[in-house]
């Protein structure tokens, strides 16, 4: 199955002089019905921002393979431990997928049939990840560690424009799709959006070593769903993520040249009473990871995988609950009102690490 392109150049086109969205063209209502359909059924929707080109992608991650092939030595000085890996690096070893310690999650993955089962991680994720914050923070939280200062390795003098140009480019993208699955959803328009002001976005890349870890079968990132409310990516130059789509088929992605990845989170499962459910994923080597090394070997590229992952995330003082007429849906009572960071540090500590928000 191939996930269907949304092209948001119409969308955003019209919507930076319209505010009301009764008054769009009606093909784009129908284009906003079907970013909320395909984020409801499958829980991943590929996107074509023209503000996000193929050479911003690239810079990025040229920038982040040139980081992460640093010796361990160096990048383990980026790291913030004491603030629960949520700004600086994250070495490896250090992530938990949640199908590890999740018993409830590991009684279903028995249940499912044998072809959609996912790959069975023996450990930590063997993946670094770097995290970088994108946009204001709120100078008054009760959340000061999910919203802690960012930490600039030695000797990247383009590191800060870099992650910021990057960051705020898929911030943006994010924000296009938010709007757009509210109308579909029959929302305000600003009914994501507004809760994502000075939200805790993270930009969080991980570097992947397919020189040691490159044999077909190894999972880097274990079957999990993401926390958080939207979760973003770049095109990376080495395949390997997989998606479980709502009725449990499981799906190997393929991102076109160009396009974005956009994957449901657990919050905006909370604020659609889960009419929108978080979207299952893993990343594991696999024969077109192979195919990918070989082929870097010959043109002398580097072989780290990296993903150029930012979460987005409502913010943390704002509550979570169903909106607008998903509080009167049936399962509304599954998600009670709760403040979003409080949501994310009870997530955390059920996986017995306060930092994993995520993975690709």
């Amino acid at each position: 199955m191939e996930l269907q392109v949304i092209d948001l150049s119409p969308y955003l086109t019209i919507s930076s002089t319209n505010s009301d969205p009764t008054q769009l063209d009606p093909t784009l209502i129908t284009l906003c019905s079907e970013v909320s359909r395909i984020l409801k059924q499958t829980g991943a929707l590929l996107v074509k921002d023209p503000r996000c080109s193929v050479e911003d992608n690239d810079r990025f991650i040229d920038m982040m393979e040139k980081y992460f092939e640093m010796p361990k030595e160096f990048k383990r000085v980026q790291e913030r431990p004491h603030l629960h890996y949520q700004v600086g690096v994250t070495p490896e070893g250090v992530e938990v997928p949640r199908s590890l310690v999740d018993e409830e999650m590991q009684a279903r993955l028995k249940e499912m049939p044998k072809e959609y089962q996912p790959s069975t991680p023996t450990g930590p994720d063997p993946k670094w990840r770097y995290m970088w914050r994108i946009g204001s923070r709120p100078s008054n939280t009760r959340f000061k560690e999910l919203n802690s200062e960012p930490v600039i390795p030695e000797g990247f003098s383009e590191w800060k424009d870099t992650m910021d140009s990057w960051g705020y480019k898929m911030v943006n993208a994010i924000e296009a799709v938010a709007e757009m699955a509210a109308i579909g959803f029959g929302l305000p328009k600003d009914a994501f959006t507004s809760r994502m002001k000075q939200g805790p976005h993270l930009l969080a890349p991980t570097g992947s070593d397919l020189s040691r870890y490159g044999q077909e079968g190894t999972v880097f990132a274990g079957y999990h769903y993401d926390l958080n409310f939207l979760t973003i990516h770049g095109r990376s130059r080495f395949p390997g993520l997989s998606i479980w789509l709502r009725n449990g088929q499981k799906v190997e992605v393929k991102v076109p040249i160009g396009c974005l990845l956009i994957q449901t989170g657990k919050q905006i499962e909370w604020l659609t009473a889960g009419d929108c459910i978080a979207g299952m994923h893993e990343v594991v080597v696999t024969k077109r990871t192979t195919d990918a090394i070989k082929l870097a070997l010959e043109q002398n590229r580097s072989l780290w995988r990296v993903s150029s992952t930012l979460f987005a995330h409502i913010a943390s003082d704002a509550i979570l609950e169903p909106l607008g007429h998903f509080a009167e849906s049936h399962l509304a009572a599954k998600y009670p009102p709760i403040c979003a960071g409080e949501f994310v540090e009870q997530e955390l500590s059920a996986i017995n690490l306060k930092g994993n928000i995520g993975a690709m």
